[in-house]
C-alpha cells in the first residue's frame, strides 16, 4: 500500500516536472497524506529513491499512461486562489462609508485590538471611508486613566493616522439624556422601580410590570428622580426600552437603557449618576456621527436586535453589521485587567513590558504596524471563531514584519560573551563587509591582523584538526592551544569546512551592546564600531543572534531590544 502511494506521487511529480520526479517532493506528499510516517521516514526514504530511479527512467509518455491508470485524479490540477484583501462589503460605496472601533479604556490596545482595527480600517481604506474612534466609558468602575490618550495614539499608529475622529461617550452625556427623554415622552421607554427578581418573574411569563403604562409625564418625573442626588437609591430605579413582551428570547423583552451609578468616573468624577448602558449609548452616538458600515463581534448579534428597536423609534437607517467570529489566544493573555494586576504587583515593569503582547510593547520591540493590518487581512472577517497558540501568532505576524524590515534592516556584527583568540600567521587585511547583501554593498570596513573575537559558545566547540572559517575573512585550525591561518579563499573552506563563525577585531573601537530578549533576559557582548551611527529608533540585524531595535543610546553602551529572528 504504501509502495503504491509512492509510486502514484513519484509519477504526478515527473509528469508535472518533464519526466523527473524529485525525491524530497513525494516524500513531502507522502508525509503530508500520513504524518505519523515521520516517525520512520528514514525507513521510507530507501523506497522512495528506489521507486523514483524506477520511474525516472520511463519515457514521459509511459509516466502519464501508467499514472492515469494507477491515479487519475492526481492529473486533476487542483486550483487554490489566495485571498487578497477582504472581501467587499456589499452594497458598500467609494466616499460612502463611515464606521468604527470602540474599545473600552480598560487599558492599551493589545493584539486583540490590532485584528478587529486591522479589519475595520482596511474597509476604511477601501471605501475611502471615515473611521471613528470611539472610546466607550460609560461604566466608571472599568476606566484606565491611561487609556484617554493611549488609545489614540496606538489606533493612529497601528493604521498609519486613519483615525477621523475620537469620541470619548462620557463627553456625551447630555446627548444620551436628550434621547432617553424623547424615548419617554413618545411612549417607548419607562422608569422602572420593580426589583429585579420581580421584574424577571414578570418577564418570563410575558407579563408587563405596573411601571410600564403609566403615562409619560410621570415616567418624566422619575426620569427626574433618577437624576436627582437626592431622589432615587442606586439599584432602585432602571431606564427600559418598550419591546416586544412575546419575544422568544426572554432577554430581548424591555431591556435596560440606563441605571444610576454613583461610583466616582476618573474622567468625569460625581458630575453624572445615571449613565447609559451600552446599547443606549452605542446606538445614540451611531444615529449622531451617521454610521453606515459596523464590525462587531458575533457576540453581539443580540444587541444589534435590540438597538434595531431605536433605530425604527426615531426613524433612522440601519447600518450594515458585518459580524466576526472570536479571536482566541490559548497561551497569551491579552486581558487589559489582568495584566494590569500583574504591572501593580511589579510583575511587569509597565504596558510596555517586552513580555507583553501591548502594542506599546510591540512597538517598542520594533514590530511595524503593516504587519498587523496584513495579519488581520489574511486571517480575514468570517463568522467562525479563532483560536490561535502563542507560536502560531507570532509565527504569523513575524514573517509579516520580516517581509517589511528586512530590506531595510542593515546587518552587523554582535559577539556575544566574547573570547579573545589570536590566529598565528594570519595576514593584515582590510576586511569589506555589506551593510545589506541586497541593497546595500560595503559600508563596514574592518582593519584585522592576527587577534579576534568569537563568541564563547564558538570558542568552547573548536575542535582539533577542523577548519574554520571568520565569516568573510579568513580559514583556520586549531591545534591544541593555538589558532592556525590556513588561507583567506572560501573556497578552501567550502570543501572541507566545519563551520563559518562570526567575529570581531580585537580593537579599541568596539561598541559595548546589550540586548532585552523577549523573555525579559539579556544577551550581552561586543558589537561593530559601525552601530554607533544608529540613532534610537532605528531597526536593524545583530548577525546571528536577531532582528532588533535600538531602544537607548548611551555614551559607551547601546541597549537594543529584541524583535524576532
Amino acid at each position: 500500500m504504501l509502495k503504491d502511494n509512492i509510486l502514484k506521487y513519484a509519477l504526478q511529480n515527473a509528469v508535472k516536472f518533464d519526466g523527473k520526479a524529485n525525491p524530497g517532493a513525494v516524500i513531502g506528499k507522502i508525509i503530508q497524506e500520513n504524518p505519523d510516517l515521520k516517525e520512520v521516514i528514514k525507513d521510507i526514504q530507501k523506497d522512495v529513491l528506489a521507486i523514483v530511479k524506477e520511474v525516472n527512467f520511463m519515457k514521459p509518455e509511459e509516466q502519464l499512461k501508467k499514472l492515469q491508470k494507477l491515479a487519475p485524479e492526481l492529473l486533476e490540477e487542483k486550483k487554490h486562489e489566495k485571498r487578497e484583501g477582504l472581501k467587499e462589503w456589499k452594497g458598500a460605496e467609494i466616499g460612502k462609508f463611515v464606521t468604527r472601533f470602540a474599545p473600552s479604556p480598560s487599558g492599551p490596545m493589545h493584539i486583540g485590538h490590532a485584528y478587529v482595527l486591522g479589519i475595520i480600517s482596511e474597509y476604511a481604506r477601501m471605501y475611502d471611508g471615515k473611521l471613528i474612534l470611539r472610546i466607550e466609558d460609560t461604566n466608571p468602575e472599568n476606566i484606565d486613566p491611561i487609556a484617554y490618550a493611549q488609545l489614540p495614539k496606538d489606533g493612529n499608529w497601528l493604521t498609519n493616522n486613519r483615525i477621523d475622529e475620537v469620541i470619548i461617550q462620557s463627553d456625551r452625556m447630555h446627548t444620551y439624556y436628550k434621547y432617553a427623554e424623547e424615548l419617554l415622552k413618545k411612549g417607548h421607554a419607562y422608569i422602572c422601580t420593580c426589583s429585579s427578581t420581580e421584574w424577571h418573574d414578570l418577564m418570563i411569563k410575558m407579563i408587563p410590570c405596573h411601571c410600564r403604562d403609566l403615562d409619560p409625564k410621570e415616567q418624566l418625573k422619575r426620569w427626574e428622580k433618577m437624576l436627582d442626588k437626592h431622589g432615587y437609591k442606586e439599584g432602585e430605579a432602571v431606564l427600559r426600552i418598550k419591546t416586544n413582551l412575546h419575544d422568544k428570547n426572554p432577554a430581548m423583552r424591555d431591556w435596560p437603557a440606563a441605571r444610576i451609578n454613583e461610583s466616582e468616573h476618573p474622567r468625569q468624577g460625581k458630575k453624572y449618576r445615571v449613565w447609559p448602558l451600552m446599547n443606549l449609548a452605542v446606538v445614540v452616538d451611531d444615529i449622531e456621527l451617521g454610521m453606515t458600515h459596523i464590525v462587531r463581534a458575533k457576540d453581539h448579534l443580540d444587541n444589534a436586535k435590540r438597538q434595531e428597536w431605536i433605530y425604527k423609534f426615531f426613524n433612522k437607517p440601519i447600518p450594515d453589521s458585518l459580524f466576526t467570529g472570536r479571536i482566541n489566544f490559548k497561551d497569551l493573555e491579552i486581558s487589559c485587567s489582568k495584566t494590569k494586576e500583574k504591572i501593580l504587583a511589579g510583575e511587569f515593569t509597565g504596558w510596555d513590558d517586552i513580555r507583553i503582547p501591548f502594542l506599546l510593547a510591540m512597538r517598542r520591540r520594533g514590530y511595524r504596524p503593516e504587519a498587523f493590518i496584513k495579519y488581520a487581512v489574511d486571517v480575514g472577517a468570517t463568522m467562525n471563531d479563532k483560536t490561535f497558540t502563542k507560536e502560531d501568532y507570532f509565527t504569523a505576524i513575524n514573517n509579516f514584519n520580516k517581509e517589511i524590515i528586512d530590506p531595510i534592516a542593515n546587518r552587523y556584527f554582535f559577539v556575544e560573551h566574547p573570547k579573545e583568540i589570536f590566529i598565528k600567521n594570519a595576514p593584515k587585511q582590510s576586511v569589506e563587509l555589506d551593510l545589506h547583501p541586497d541593497n546595500k554593498k560595503g559600508g563596514r570596513e574592518f582593519k584585522v591582523h592576527e587577534k579576534f573575537w568569537i563568541s564563547e559558545e564558538d570558542y568552547y566547540n573548536l575542535n582539533d584538526g577542523r577548519l574554520y572559517r571568520l565569516m568573510d575573512c579568513l580559514n583556520f585550525k586549531k591545534k591544541g592551544d593555538e589558532f592556525i591561518f590556513e588561507s583567506l579563499e572560501y573556497e578552501k573552506y567550502k570543501a572541507k569546512g566545519e563551520h563559518i563563525i562570526h567575529w570581531l577585531p580585537v580593537s579599541d573601537d568596539l561598541i559595548n551592546v546589550e540586548v532585552l530578549m523577549d523573555n525579559h533576559s539579556t544577551r550581552s557582548g561586543f558589537g561593530e564600531h559601525g552601530l554607533n551611527k544608529l540613532k534610537e529608533g532605528d531597526i536593524v540585524q545583530l548577525e546571528r543572534c536577531c532582528f532588533c531595535r535600538l531602544d537607548k543610546k548611551e555614551k559607551d553602551k547601546l541597549f537594543f531590544w529584541f524583535t524576532h529572528r
